[in-house]
């Protein structure tokens, strides 16, 4: 049975707010808890089957209620800092813990959970162990009648987005930027296309007990994307790239500035080629379209909207 009621955890950030609306225009009925209502975005609040209520998920008592009438739980927490120490645990693996005890309690059968490309017990970062952690604590749920899917999406970019946005402030401050790994890899998704597909985790049965890695159509070096960046804002920036000593020295500076820019475990997590393990298969043929490619997107929210602003991406990108 296709879900009609759907508890999204996490539904007033930067992926689920996208998710919600997607939900929402197809009818469903959608309930998004968030610590802060006032802040939320006006969006949400205004989408007629959203039901935006205050509430702290980590409690167990006030997650139970939150399943009450629910048909499907979508998990989407998720912390890039760990600020106090316990961020990563609390976030990545107690909570998907007690999203499965409390679906279990509550009757709810069916959990789609958004973990990261490269989450492994053997990662080099915090940040991806305890996504593994968490994502071990949402398949247990596969042993309580509970069907489960696991998405491991790339970074993703789109409007709003704190990736290429964030590139895009350092190149308008900046005409140096020393750059912590240069050179890994990335395979950035748009955030519309990973939105596509959790909704279509919740309609396709095939989906169920299954864990997909969706990335976007090119593989770049991040090195190559602050270079892109640069050159859809037209500015010119001396690129430095910085061997992995100098990067973790520069992380320690960052971690204790505000905005929290970068730091060590983001560092460490670069070791990981953010890419799909399977080339020239970025999203699975199971959700039936292709990904989008940044070029066609980034130059919308990035720079001005004008085609010389889209021609100078154009042109970097075929190397002219």
């Amino acid at each position: 049975m296709k879900p009609s009621n759907i508890l999204i955890i996490g539904g007033s950030g930067f992926l689920g707010s996208h998710i919600v609306a997607r939900l929402a225009a197809a009818g469903a009925a959608i309930r998004v808890p968030t610590r802060n209502r006032e802040r939320v975005k006006d969006e949400l609040i205004l989408l007629p089957t959203a039901e935006v209520v205050r509430a702290d998920v980590h409690d167990p008592a006030t997650l139970r209620g939150l399943m009450v009438g629910m048909d499907a739980v979508v998990s989407l927490v998720g912390v890039l800092h760990d600020r106090r120490g316990d961020g990563f645990r609390r976030d990545h693996v107690e909570l998907p813990a007690q999203i499965v005890a409390a679906c279990a309690e509550a009757g709810v059968h069916r959990i789609v959970h958004v973990s990261a490309l490269g989450a492994a017990a053997d990662a080099p970062s915090a940040y991806l162990r305890s996504k593994a952690l968490g994502e071990a604590e949402i398949r247990a749920g596969d042993n309580m009648n509970i069907r489960t899917t696991t998405l491991r999406p790339s970074v993703i970019f789109g409007r709003g987005d704190g990736f290429l946005n964030l590139f895009a402030d350092l190149v308008r401050l900046f005409p140096i930027l020393p750059l912590g790994g240069a050179r890994a890899r990335f395979q950035p998704v748009f955030v519309e296309d990973v939105a596509k597909v959790v909704v279509a985790c919740l309609d396709l049965p095939e989906t169920n007990d299954q864990c997909y890695e969706l990335c976007g159509p090119t593989v770049y070096t991040l090195q190559e994307l602050v270079a892109y960046v640069c050159a859809l804002l037209g500015r010119r920036r001396l690129i430095v790239p910085l061997p992995e000593s100098m990067a973790m020295l520069q992380a320690v500076l960052l971690e204790h500035l505000p905005g929290h820019v970068m730091s060590r475990d983001n560092v460490l997590s670069m070791r990981v080629p953010n890419i799909a393990s399977t080339p020239g298969a970025p999203l699975p043929a199971v959700f039936g379209f292709p990904p989008t490619p940044l070029e066609a997107v980034a130059p919308e929210y990035l720079a001005a909207r004008t085609p010389r602003a889209r021609y100078r991406g154009f042109r970097f990108r075929a190397g002219r």
